[in-house]
């Protein structure tokens, strides 16, 4: 076999992978299943929460200390609770005020893999960027990072909507990581990005030479998200995602768009995510009066999104930034009409207004409130959109392709690092 043609022995790395909700663990659920279908050896290094994967796919568990988990987020771990020097780094950065999954996570990793740096021909971090990285190449592993949008976007908007200098000081020292990341992305001799927008902003923010950065787009399952025969789509039934309860997803202002819609119109938001205790969210709802009217749902299978996509006569993404998003494409593929922002790289996925989509500016409910009026009132134009949505996807992204495209940039760092 020619080396070019052979199988590679891949450590693919993710420091959390929440399977139903969130993008980490989707890209590297069907990602891992992909490249596996494509004849490579994939083993997944993550830690809690776990990612859901093919049977085919080995599972190595790194557990955190788990200090931000979803029952008690920011618990202070005990000391007996401290066996590693990894876990002293995540209790000492978290301390200090920072998250501190990617660096701890990055060094249980390498140091889950120096006593088998001979197994693999490379290891494929999914966005810790931890300096563990950095350690593994000094171990001569090859590594190639997946950067889905530089986190300095998100710092950003927290910042913007932060309450007083003591909430924007707390905020910066969260984000203090990234200055990590930056750091060990500009070292990384490849790095893969999943859209044009996200490739410029990480030049920007991060400093990572163009030279350096590829674009390979993230992938959907059509057969998976399909349009359901014989169910019917529910009038006034909207449904979005929130990964995050997080500024930067934008429901807030959908949550005032439908409260506007709400005053001339039976109308109930389906929200596939979790809110969180106190949070932004659930403080919007409770001050518009929207308890009755939104639900949110999550831990649940892909099975029943599909479903929930089928029976709702509209989805929004009204993200103030995304760097791909995987739930508008999943979306489209349903044939479900979307209705989303400019934020990002939005507009290179879901493509032209009127056509695939509708598109209206970030952070503006009036503007969103609007669209979804269009959308509701018009089954025809919604009907045509959904399906323009459809083809696109299927023309332009599936994960076979993700795959494909990522074995072509692991060859090129594999034979620029033996040259």
């Amino acid at each position: 076999m020619a080396p070019e043609d052979r199988s590679l022995r891949i450590a693919l790395l993710s420091y959390r992978g929440k399977p139903h909700c969130g993008g980490q663990g989707v890209y590297v659920h069907h990602l891992s299943r992909a490249l596996t279908d494509l004849g490579h050896h994939v083993e997944v290094l993550s830690g809690q929460p776990y990612p859901v994967l093919d049977p085919r796919v080995p599972l190595h568990r790194l557990p955190s200390l788990d200090i931000f988990n979803d029952a008690y987020p920011g618990r202070l771990p005990g000391f007996w609770e401290i066996k590693s020097w990894a876990d002293a780094a995540e209790v000492g950065s978290f301390m200090t005020g920072a998250f501190s999954e990617p660096l701890a996570f990055s060094l249980r990793a390498w140091q889950a893999l120096r006593s088998r740096a001979g197994e693999f021909d490379i290891v494929h971090d999914n966005q810790s960027l931890g300096y563990g990285l950095l350690g593994m190449e000094r171990d001569g592993l090859p590594v190639l990072a997946t950067i889905h949008h530089p986190i300095t976007v998100d710092r950003q908007l927290e910042l913007e909507h932060a309450r007083g200098m003591m909430d924007r000081f707390g905020k910066r020292r969260w984000y203090s990581f990234i200055r990590m990341q930056a750091r060990v992305a500009r070292r990384l001799r490849r790095i893969i990005t999943v859209s044009e927008s996200s490739l410029d902003d990480i030049a920007r923010d991060q400093r990572v030479p163009h030279g350096r950065m590829h674009v390979v787009p993230v992938g959907v399952d059509t057969e998976l998200f399909r349009p359901l025969p014989g169910v019917d789509r529910r009038p006034g039934q909207i449904i979005t995602t929130a990964s995050a309860d997080v500024p930067m997803k934008g429901l807030r202002y959908l949550l005032e768009a439908v409260a506007k819609l709400r005053t001339e119109r039976d109308v109930r938001l389906i929200v596939i995510g979790k809110p969180r205790e106190g949070g932004a969210s659930s403080s919007t709802i409770n001050s518009l009066g929207l308890g009755e009217v939104v639900e949110f749902v999550s831990g649940v299978p892909d099975d029943r999104i599909v479903e929930l996509y089928a029976t709702s006569s509209v989805a929004v993404v009204p993200s103030l930034y995304e760097g791909f998003s995987l739930p508008a494409i999943e979306t489209m593929s349903s044939a479900t009409p979307l209705v989303a922002t400019t934020g990002g790289a939005l507009p290179e996925v879901a493509g032209t207004s009127g056509e695939t989509c509708l598109l209206v500016p970030p952070a503006d409910s009036e503007a969103l409130a609007g669209a979804l009026v269009r959308i509701l009132d018009n089954p025809a134009m919604a009907a045509r959109i959904g399906q323009a949505g459809r083809e696109r996807v299927r023309s332009r992204w599936s994960w076979h392709h993700t795959a494909e495209k990522t074995v072509e940039h692991y060859r090129v760092l594999l034979n620029e690092w033996h040259a």
